[in-house]
């Protein structure tokens, strides 16, 4: 065949194929999807806080560790909540003139008002300037609050709103602080409760891990932990202090949430004001209130126990310690109507492999909440290589119809923090919630299919013998894109006939070898990795269609270089 008219044959070619779709969708409907996901441990994170953007169809997970230098907080976003691309930078630069607070800067949580376009991070940080201010002792040694930065991105980066944090003194008045008649190390309590009584009455509280909750009332209200640091709490069955850190709330104002400049700071309702504030107390002095939602004493349960002899089991090293911490709070109702909220939290030391999930419930948001006997319901399971779970948030699927729980825990007992994905199931009715914690295959989220495959190119004009490349895209249905270069995406690509030459992968990009003039295809398939090693296609069928592979196939011409 002449050169002249194999280029006569490509013409007619391109014409017939002109309309051929770059991208392959599954029809309208109700889509199922084949595709799984697994744990694979590979994505750095602490304390996540997973929400999803409807704007732009991702999930976005914020984390206290992650970010690149000159930053805080790391951000990773996900089309499915199993496979993490970390983003760029951090989600507040360290270098951001509001900065208020010098270290400690964890528990980072983001919230989208739709009507604003406004997103606001909640964060913890350790103070080091105006210490006395807020604390009343200028070597106060653990002054955590809670600060509040902006954005018109889910990426950022953040704003502080104030160079400060949230204007709010936590005091409490009924607690001897014991920490003032200790020793410098700080970690040998009193003996007996009648010397730890001794101690002057009064402390302001530090506080972490914030958690902010929208009743659908238009309330909001503000959750947190007490920072065990400077809670030394007499635990009456053993006969000895325990420094512990217990769940509050406080209720916000609106003014903030509702600003469409994204200008004013979060407040505390004046119902909190200066509750704990004495007679005697000078002008200016601010002592507010609190309300208890979760604390050992109050509901005592045995597995919160894990490092409450610390103390002598470390010869002096470490203190006795509980923790509840990492709470997220949701709502729900039975099939009559009637409201239950359920509360996460986390007890025991993060860098240990007890850390684990337990959950209480309410009829308000305030309480009085009630721990599950079936605590904890996240832990380490060996067999499968899952330790130290814990201090994570509840999201939904893309279409609402499951929920899940991502949060930390380690591959080992030695090694960092990771991301993990697991189901959670609600049982309102019998005020159940269980979360199962696997690093085995589990369906994809619902509502994450129906996937679309795309190329940049309909068709590849190839020169025999020299390599052309095209661009592989695979979206889901709210139009995310995954990230092919993550190990446990990809595409596989074939060429027919096989004869006509090669095809190679690169993450998103597909090269093509052609060794002679001619007609081939080119079909990529998606593809998600497998626990147990290796690759599956990932097949989709919507309204009872039969199952198809979600591919895509190029022509590719054929010409003398």
């Amino acid at each position: 065949m002449t050169r002249r008219r194999i280029l006569l044959v490509l013409s007619v070619l391109v014409v017939l194929l002109a309309g051929t779709p770059p991208v392959s969708a599954a029809p309208a409907g109700r889509t199922r999807t084949d595709a799984t996901f697994f744990n694979d441990a590979k994505t750095p994170g602490a304390d996540p806080y997973v929400r999803y953007d409807r704007a732009t169809g991702y999930y976005y997970a914020y984390s206290t560790e992650g970010a690149d230098p000159g930053h805080h907080f790391g951000v990773y976003r996900s089309p499915d909540l199993a496979t993490w691309e970390h983003l760029p930078g951090g989600a507040l630069r360290a270098d951001d003139p509001g900065t208020w607070a010098h270290d400690w800067f964890w528990a980072p949580e983001v919230y989208h008002n739709e009507k604003t376009g406004l997103y606001y991070l909640f964060y913890a940080g350790r103070m080091n300037t105006h210490v006395a201010e807020h604390f009343k002792y200028a070597d106060f040694e653990e002054p955590s609050k809670v600060g509040v930065a902006v954005s018109r991105s889910p990426g950022g980066p953040f704003t502080n709103l104030a160079a400060a944090p949230i204007d709010y003194f936590p005091y409490d008045p009924a607690y001897h602080d014991v920490n003032l008649i200790m020793d410098a190390a700080q970690k040998k309590p009193p003996a007996t409760l009648e010397e730890g009584r001794k101690a002057p009455l009064g402390t302001y509280i530090p506080f972490i891990d914030p958690n902010v909750f929208f009743d659908d009332d238009g309330r909001i209200y503000l959750y947190y932990s007490r920072n065990a640091y400077r809670n030394w709490v007499w635990d009456t069955d053993l006969g000895k202090y325990v420094e512990e850190s217990n769940i509050y709330a406080v209720e916000l104002t609106r003014g903030w949430w509702d600003d469409p400049t994204g200008t004013t700071m979060p407040a505390i309702a004046p119902a909190y004001r200066d509750t704990h504030r004495a007679p005697a107390d000078p002008p200016g002095v601010r002592k507010d209130g609190f309300t208890p939602i979760l604390s050992y004493a109050a509901d005592k349960q045995s597995w919160e126990n894990a490092h409450v002899d610390d103390y002598a089991k470390s010869g002096g090293a470490k203190k006795d310690r509980r923790w509840a911490e990492g709470s997220t709070t949701v709502k729900t109702r039975t099939g009559t109507g009637r409201p239950v909220y359920y509360l996460t939290y986390s007890a025991n030391n993060f860098e240990n492999e007890y850390y684990g999930v337990g959950y209480a419930v309410a009829d308000s948001p305030l309480g009085p909440w009630r721990k599950s006997p079936a605590n904890p319901v996240l832990g380490q399971i060996p067999a499968q290589h899952l330790y130290s779970t814990g201090h994570g948030s509840v999201v939904a699927s893309p279409d609402g119809r499951e929920h899940y729980y991502v949060h930390h825990g380690r591959p080992s007992t030695v090694d960092d923090r990771r991301l993990y994905t697991a189901r959670l199931r609600l049982d309102p009715a019998r005020a159940g919630l269980s979360i199962e914690g696997t690093t085995g295959d589990r369906p994809l989220p619902s509502g994450v299919a129906p996937f679309r495959i795309g190329t940049a190119d309909p068709v590849l004009f190839a020169p025999t013998g020299k390599p052309v490349r095209t661009t592989v895209s695979v979206r889901a249905h709210d139009g995310a894109r995954f990230d092919l270069a993550n190990p446990l995406d990809g595409v596989r690509a074939e060429l027919r006939p096989a004869s006509a030459g090669t095809a190679r992968v690169d993450g998103d990009r597909v090269s093509v070898t052609l060794t002679h003039a001619g007609v081939a295809t080119l079909t990529v398939t998606y593809q998600r990795a497998l626990a147990g090693g290796g690759r599956a296609d990932v097949t989709q069928s919507t309204g009872g269609h039969p199952a198809e592979p979600v591919a895509v196939t190029v022509p590719v011409l054929g010409f003398p270089a």
